[in-house]
């Protein structure tokens, strides 16, 4: 399980001495532990027994991954606004986190194994116009979870339906 990794991972880390990788591991096991302690309280609030709310809260395999997608795509985000703002210095910094966060996330799919099911669901569907891409985007997005970025598939996806 990806959040065992992560604890594991620490303690190699703490005995690695190595600075950078501990900091980042340490900020995702937080925002795990943060997910699971709303969870808890949602859970607490709607009026479960105070035994059962420990292991009701903990997330699954794909909560965790979507924690963890939540961060890389802070880390992106930053690289990208540092870049505009001319801070080369901090996106480099932002890159080494993204490169650390990455080897969590499942193995991201290629834009032609995305293109492939966005046509696939194209046809299914009888989609022909770009009005519908609310449509098919709440169709696919699912599919794609944790495997690619919401950009590249929303991409192909205005371009699938402007030919």
């Amino acid at each position: 399980m990806i959040k065992d990794k992560i604890k594991e991972d620490i303690k190699k880390a703490m005995q690695e001495k190595d600075e950078l990788k501990l900091s980042v591991l340490r900020m995702a096991s937080s925002a795990v532990f943060n997910k699971e302690k709303d969870n808890r309280a949602k859970l607490s609030k709607a009026g479960e027994e105070e035994s059962k709310l420990d292991e009701m809260s903990k997330l699954t395999e794909e909560e965790v991954i979507e924690v963890v997608s939540s961060e890389v795509k802070k880390r992106k985000d930053s690289i990208e606004q540092y870049q505009k703002g001319g801070r080369s210095d901090l996106a480099e910094n932002e890159k080494k986190e993204l490169e650390i966060l990455m080897e969590y996330m499942p193995e991201q799919m290629g834009e032609d194994e995305i293109r492939k099911i966005v046509k696939e669901k194209i046809e299914e569907l009888g989609i022909s116009s770009p009005q519908e891409t609310g449509k098919l985007m709440g169709v696919i997005m699912p599919q794609f979870k944790g495997k690619t970025d919401g950009n590249i598939v929303g991409k192909i996806v205005q371009e699938e339906l402007k030919n």
